[in-house]
């Protein structure tokens, strides 16, 4: 048998995985690992495995032959004491075993507080792990704890180096004159940014004037002039300097409620680099000619000195638009037709991404709202207007011309990277498409207006956020990576991260070869150095980055695309506990919600009042058995053929609420022996088309119609054949292989 290896995933129903290293092939199968194997390993520990066996659909279990690497990183848990015994229980369930934590070893910590601790004594085939307490902090319930837990647990990095602090505190608070030479003065020009009513770091500000052909009668509109600036962050934070080097580990800011762990030092990202209002800030400014069209028909890049004149919210610029007479416009009067201007080449550009395919969605998205003590007040839609929009046109047009500046230098760099379906996925998404009697279809080599083409024609449905979410689920994630293969979603050739250099890494380093290149160089990412450009015959080709600065792009291009993956985790996480937090003060309400996905194993539901999504069980839906469609993404009663998929209405009530794991779960409200069903609850025959949505007394008579004819057809069948045995169908899935089952799903 073969040997792998990799690091282990655990799982908290007690076994776990060897993921296999990225050498090895993104298609090599994970391995298993029995709960008896993973007594000896715990999770995240570098392993060798020797497969000794393949299960019914082929995949390997293995067998743990050497331990090649614990991993050091603290443990966050709950210290309990139980029996005379000191334990840390882990908050990530990943750790199945409790650590034993001698009584000399607590570090003062009481029970039940949350403590993060070191190993002192791995574990083994008989004996549980031992550590000591290294930090207490705090009581479960102390406001922002869940923060305080989740950086730990997903190894957010949290704390500056004092290298780092001191560095930034000897930066100068404001510009010196040495800072301003070899830059243009932007100052006298009206630079705006606009942002979220909570933003406290400017990346970006914006600036449009239309131009003209012509003078006097002959005079026509030619399109405008749109400046992009962004903060020049490459100005202050130099390659091999500790300020770099925390920037790397960190690779992005990480967004919680109330709390953002930046990825520079607060006198960097709100202060000396922020472009604050009303004051001079260094700047890339990337400085475009906008066809009428839409097409960016010129573009040149060069560092500038700025002076925000305004800042803006999304919220303010909407209303300016709205009524460029209102109050809100009064009280931005000179500003107000620069606004205006950049609505006029937003509207353009949004006619070029339609003429390009580019594919949007209309996603519902939702803001937490905390009060004082960090715990949710209330949770509300999160509208996007004109104002958010232009925004986002704009930093899309200068990404693009970001990457098409280095691309036509050949000039290595790390790209945004976002490719379209497998194979794989192709055939799933076609299944489904056809399953819901959709005339639609997506072709062997598929483009970003098909997919737009498919999100136009059904977003009227009921079910049209379960097709745009299984169109999202096709694509491939999008990833940073040295090698150019076009963005799909966007439907750009080449995309590169330019416009957010004070929270992305990759943008920096984007903004660090964009330098160099205007000055007839080129940046080494292996050493930081800024060398001369090789020179080339006249119409030869440059030469390629030796294969070491490849590794090394490639290198940088996983490291900032693992750590955005570990910001996200680490972010839903507390949004999971908060929300888990906050519904526990309603267990035993009832609300009405709607199903967003369906799943072997239940059903996914969202509450309309609340925002909160929550697991409604296959057991809680009844009687009997019920096949999960994977063509359709839905649940069917064999008995009686009723039928729950996204879009359906349904009143449940919160029946448990687990901290711990992060999951609600509800229960189906039923009235009258028969479960409630709002609409798109339905009953139908095999090949029947599925039936229009009713209101809730129409579908509850037609349910009970049904269960009397199908009992009345059964008794005939039993006198005619009074031999045969009926088959029952019982809803036999165990909670805790569904549990699997939705951690697999999520």
């Amino acid at each position: 048998m073969s040997e792998v290896e990799g690091t282990v995933q655990g799982h908290r129903d007690g076994h776990g995985f060897v993921l296999r290293d990225r050498s090895e092939g993104a298609d090599t199968p994970d391995v298993y690992l029995s709960p008896q194997e993973m007594r000896a390993v715990l999770h995240r520990d570098r392993v060798r495995v020797r497969i000794v066996r393949y299960d019914r659909k082929g995949r390997p279990e293995g067998h743990v032959i050497d331990i090649l690497e614990r991993r050091k990183s603290p443990i966050i848990g709950r210290l309990l004491h139980e029996g005379g015994i000191w334990l840390l229980a882990p908050e990530d369930k990943r750790y199945q075993q409790d650590i034993i934590i001698p009584k000399n070893a607590t570090a003062s910590a009481q029970a039940g507080q949350v403590v993060a601790i070191e190993l002192t004594e791995p574990p083994s085939m008989f004996s549980q792990p031992v550590g000591r307490v290294t930090e207490v902090l705090g009581e479960i319930d102390d406001p922002g704890m869940e923060i305080e837990i989740a950086v730990r647990k997903y190894e957010v990095p949290h704390r500056f180096l004092p290298e780092t602090i001191a560095q930034a505190a000897a930066l100068p608070d404001k510009l010196r004159p040495a800072d301003r030479r070899h830059r243009i003065d932007l100052t006298d020009v009206a630079l705006v940014t606009i942002d979220g009513e909570d933003a406290r770091d400017f990346d970006d500000a914006v600036y449009c004037e239309p131009m003209f052909t012509g003078k006097g009668k002959a005079r026509k509109p030619a399109g405008w002039r749109l400046l992009v600036a962004i903060a020049d962050v490459s100005h202050y934070v130099k390659p091999g300097e500790p300020l770099d080097a925390d920037a790397y580990e960190r690779a992005t800011s990480v967004y919680f409620p109330r709390r953002v762990i930046p990825m520079l030092p607060e006198k960097l990202s709100n202060g000396l680099c922020s472009l604050n209002p009303d004051v001079d800030r260094l700047c890339m400014v990337c400085d475009m000619v906008v066809a009428p069209g839409g097409e960016v028909e010129a573009y040149q890049f060069y560092p500038a000195v700025m002076h925000s004149h305004a800042r803006f919210t999304y919220t303010e610029v909407a209303a300016i638009l709205a009524n460029t007479r209102g109050p809100e416009a009064a009280r931005h009067a000179d500003l107000v037709p620069h606004l205006v201007h950049l609505h006029e080449v937003f509207r353009a550009l949004l006619k070029q991404r339609a003429k390009r395919g580019a594919v949007e969605f209309e996603t519902s998205e939702t803001q937490i709202v905390c009060d004082d003590n960090g715990r949710i007040e209330k949770i509300v839609p999160r509208t996007r207007n004109d104002a958010h929009r232009l925004i986002e046109e704009a930093m899309l047009a200068a990404n693009v011309c970001s990457a098409d500046f280095i691309a036509g230098h050949k000039h290595p760099a790390l790209y945004r990277v976002h490719e379209g379906p497998t194979p794989e996925k192709r055939t799933t998404l076609q299944n489904y498409l056809r399953a819901l009697g959709l005339n639609l279809s997506v072709s062997e080599d598929p483009t970003p207006s098909e997919f737009q083409a498919i999100a136009d024609a059904t977003k009227d449905r009921p079910d049209a956020q379960q097709i745009h979410t299984m169109l999202l689920r096709s694509m491939q994630q999008a990833i940073y990576t040295a090698t150019n293969s076009g963005h799909f979603g966007l439907a750009y050739e080449a995309y590169t991260h330019f416009t957010s250099p004070i929270r992305r890494y990759p943008d920096l380093l984007v903004h660090r070869v964009i330098k160099a290149l205007l000055h007839g160089k080129r940046y080494r990412i292996d050493s930081g150095v800024i060398e001369e450009m090789p020179t080339v015959r006249k119409g030869g080709k440059p030469p390629k980055p030796h294969a070491q600065e490849a590794e090394q792009w490639e290198a940088a291009g996983a490291h900032c695309s693992a750590n955005e993956r570990r910001a996200d985790e680490a972010s839903r996480d507390v949004e999971a506990w908060l929300k888990c937090r906050y519904m526990r003060d309603r267990l035993g309400e009832e609300f009405a919600g709607t199903v967003t996905a369906a799943t072997t194993f239940g059903l996914f539901v969202q509450l309309d009042e609340l925002f909160v999504e929550g697991l409604l069980h296959i057991t809680e839906l009844g009687g009997e058995y019920y096949r999960f469609d994977e063509a359709r993404q839905e649940l069917r009663g064999e008995r009686t053929g009723v039928r729950y998929g996204a879009g359906a209405r349904l009143r449940v009530q919160v029946s448990r609420v687990d901290l711990d794991s992060r999951k609600i779960d509800f229960r189906l409200v039923r009235e009258g022996g028969s479960e409630r069903l709002l609409s798109r609850g339905r009953r139908d025959k095999p090949g029947q088309a599925p039936a229009k949505p009713t209101d809730a007394s129409e579908e509850l008579a037609q349910v009970k119609k049904q269960d009397r004819e199908l009992l009345k057809a059964t008794r005939e069948r039993k006198k005619a054949a009074p031999g045969s045995k009926r088959a029952t169908g019982k809803a036999s899935a165990s909670r805790k292989t569904s549990d699997r089952g939705r951690a697999r799903q999520r």
